[in-house]
């Protein structure tokens, strides 16, 4: 098993949700890419954190 945080900053707002691209650590490719959440729940954050736990 292995976990991974990911950072996500801010990209642009749309009807129902935002998107937030991901910050890879340096030299690195990014995982995920870019990422929706629902405004209900991602208010007015302009950063997020993900955990990745991977079951091998």
């Amino acid at each position: 098993m292995s976990k991974k945080v990911l950072k996500f900053e801010f990209e642009k707002e749309t009807k129902n949700s935002v998107r937030y691209k991901e910050v890879p650590d340096e030299g690195t490719a990014p995982i995920v890419g870019s990422l929706y959440i629902q405004k209900w729940f991602a208010g007015s954050s302009k950063t997020i954190e993900i955990t990745i736990d991977k079951k091998d």
